[in-house]
């Protein structure tokens, strides 16, 4: 019984971190003047690739939001910052190279 109730109070704990994390999520977003998909299509054109992580965050620099993508092309990432409120490229640099 009472490992029973261990699961049950994990599990409610991580259903109500989950809640959490995605309100402030539709939060940051309501923010937002640029949209997620806007913001995909400047990344990309700022560094042509894959996007293999992208996040909508409070972050230092320009307006505070912004979208932060990484792309892949080839075995290099960049990662690429996106001002969320005026659309401006903060941030494209190099974030790692794979070594295969």
């Amino acid at each position: 019984m009472k490992k029973m109730l261990v699961v049950i109070a994990t599990a409610t704990l991580a259903v109500a971190a989950f809640g959490a994390s995605a309100g402030s999520d539709k939060a940051l977003a309501a923010q937002a003047r640029v949209q997620m998909p806007q913001a995909r299509s400047m990344a990309l054109k700022a560094y042509p690739g894959k996007i293999v992580k992208e996040e909508l965050e409070n972050e230092k620099g320009g307006s505070g939001l912004r979208y932060s993508f990484v792309i892949k092309n080839g075995k290099v990432s960049h990662e690429v910052g996106i001002d969320a409120k005026t659309g401006k490229l903060l941030e494209n640099s190099v974030e790692g190279a794979d070594n295969d």
